[in-house]
């Protein structure tokens, strides 16, 4: 009755970020003459600071670092990353030419860390969740609107994937005792305060488990100043597992904090 094949498995995008750690050797100068706008101009990829009343599918981002804290899995290459570029695609051709003809043009000049997954449909979704959590979220704002980018990674545990889907479905709704009592919030009423005011994006990988080294949930945010503060309170209280038990289950990669910029020379600004 819980078997997967009630699950659909439907891909309706792809999508990575490319963290990048400029090499102590490295030229600042030369690393902001890559021409990455070129790559992506050339393979169609409209730039998302400016989104347009309709954000593109096909799509590229340019975050600068303002801050990073560790996780429960360890991370250089994202703890570290000085800059990240996003790319989206609607199919897997234009993302991976981008990741291919990046990793080389930046190899002598800086590391790459690769985080990507696929969009896929959603599975949980009802009509009244829908109408709860989906038709009033936030979409893209231009980025003088919504500066501020968070990363979020994540990894459910051997024992979350060994649960039918059934049971995994019921964190995310709230649990009640036998006298009708709210025992715990769940997934959605505690991510609730984010709703009207941040943007969220999740990658997941294309496998569930993810392969080692990858994880199973790529998160990303956008809001604006004066919500930031929301962000941390619903990342607050997610990992309360009072409110949310599903965050028993979870393993946290970094949490990477950037300013989104208009274009690839803002992401390494000469010093003093």
């Amino acid at each position: 009755m819980e078997g997967h094949e009630f699950l659909t498995r439907e891909i309706i995008g792809y999508g990575a970020y490319i963290c990048l750690t400029h090499s102590r050797a490295a030229d600042l100068a030369a690393l902001r003459a890559v021409p990455i706008p070129a790559l992506a101009e050339r393979l169609g990829l409209r730039n998302e600071f400016e989104p347009g009343e309709t954000p593109p599918r096909d799509s590229v981002a340019f975050l600068r670092r303002r801050d990073a804290a560790p996780g429960d899995i360890a991370d250089d290459g994202l703890r570290e990353a000085e800059a990240v570029v996003h790319v989206a695609s609607k199919t897997p051709g234009p993302l991976d030419a981008f990741c291919t003809e990046a990793a080389r043009l930046l190899e002598p000049l800086a590391r790459t860390r690769v985080l990507r997954g696929v969009a896929r449909a959603k599975n949980f979704t009802g009509a009244a969740m829908h109408n709860f959590a989906y038709a009033r979220a936030v979409v893209q704002q231009p980025g003088a609107v919504m500066p501020n980018a968070f990363l979020v990674p994540m990894s459910k545990s051997a024992a979350w994937w060994a649960k039918g889907w059934m049971e995994r479905h019921t964190y995310f709704l709230p649990r009640y005792d036998d006298q009708g009592r709210m025992a715990s919030e769940g997934h959605a009423l505690a991510a609730a305060a984010g709703i009207p005011c941040l943007l969220r994006r999740t990658y997941r990988s294309a496998v569930e488990p993810a392969p080692e080294g990858d994880y199973d949930f790529v998160n990303y945010f956008e809001c604006a100043d004066a919500d930031v503060a929301t962000f941390h309170q619903v990342v607050s209280r997610l990992r309360d597992v009072g409110r949310n038990p599903e965050w028993r289950f979870v393993r946290e990669g970094p949490t990477w904090q950037g300013r989104r910029v208009a274009g690839w020379s803002e992401l390494f600004p000469p010093s003093g």
